[in-house]
């Protein structure tokens, strides 16, 4: 028989057992009464931040990269003077030499022999091509002088292109000195590039080779005859520019090789600039509307 002293000691083990911590299964510990166990806390401050950086880094990559990989590619259309007509690796481009310097009146016709045209006879006033964006189209004798400038002028049938278009082929042109834009009713492709003595015609204004002709033909002093002139002319109004006359030249045109015209010496090879018609004049500073002299020209090996 259990002695007194046995039960009290029985009792006492079991008195412990009900108030000493237990232990879950895995370590933790059992509530005991006092308050809730405080669990880890998530940093999702810290995670929301970190997702946010990197959707940053993400955008920037793929906004920067094509960029990059476009500027690379059009390294290659760069003119140098081992590479003067980058244009050659251009598919599709159209070349034809023609005599520079011949002008005529702003009564007169050109029977051009390419629409839109891209070299010969052309009016003694170039239009503006300082970036300039026409909403009308304007006279092709205007324009080929730009061409003559070292200009790029994009024209398109806005039969053809829509408005997204439109403001694809403006953001090439808008701002950017030595081109021009302009509409051309009745064109058979959608858009037409020219230089002088050169042309590519397009079906898109997405097409890579728009940005491939600018590079290469823009102000490349290797492929256009007046190297320096200006392509500045206020006087030549882009709200109302001298208008596209689409009816044939008729039997008084000008014919391609100028006969009966006179050659501007000043044209050819040198930068007349400034105002429309004049020749240069060595030694005076570049002020907006006054020639600029003889640049110095690139030489081979340079």
């Amino acid at each position: 028989m259990p002695s007194s002293t046995s039960a009290k000691s029985a009792k006492a083990v079991r008195a412990a057992g009900k108030v000493a911590p237990s232990r879950k299964k895995g370590g933790g510990e059992v509530p005991t009464g006092k308050g809730p166990l405080k669990k880890r806390q998530i940093p999702w401050l810290v995670i929301g931040a970190a997702v946010v950086i990197i959707a940053l880094i993400g955008a920037l990559a793929f906004s920067l990269v094509p960029k990059y990989r476009d500027k690379a590619e059009l390294e290659k259309f760069t003119p140098s003077a081992q590479k003067k007509d980058p244009s050659d690796q251009i598919a599709g481009v159209t070349k034809k030499d023609y005599p520079a310097g011949l002008h005529v009146s702003g009564t007169q016709r050109v029977a051009y022999d390419q629409t839109p045209p891209f070299g010969g006879p052309h009016d003694q006033v170039w239009a503006n091509c300082m970036g300039v964006v026409y909403s009308k189209p304007i006279r092709l004798e205007n324009a080929v002088h730009s061409l003559e400038h070292g200009a790029v002028w994009i024209a398109y049938n806005p039969d053809k292109v829509d408005a997204a278009g439109i403001d694809t082929l403006q953001q090439k042109v808008e701002g950017k000195p030595f081109t021009l834009m302009s509409p051309f009713p009745g064109l058979s492709s959608a858009v037409t590039l020219q230089s002088w003595g050169h042309q590519l015609k397009l079906d898109s204004p997405d097409d890579k080779r728009v940005n491939q002709f600018i590079t290469a033909l823009r102000e490349n002093p290797y492929a256009y005859p007046e190297v320096g002139a200006s392509c500045s002319n206020p006087a030549f109004d882009a709200n109302n520019p001298i208008p596209y006359d689409p009816t044939p030249p008729g039997p008084n045109a000008v014919p391609m090789d100028g006969k009966g015209l006179t050659q501007d010496l000043t044209e050819l090879g040198s930068a007349s600039g400034g105002l429309p018609g004049m020749p240069s004049i060595p030694g005076v500073p570049n002020i907006p509307g006054v020639p600029t002299g003889i640049p110095p020209q690139p030489k081979e090996g340079q």
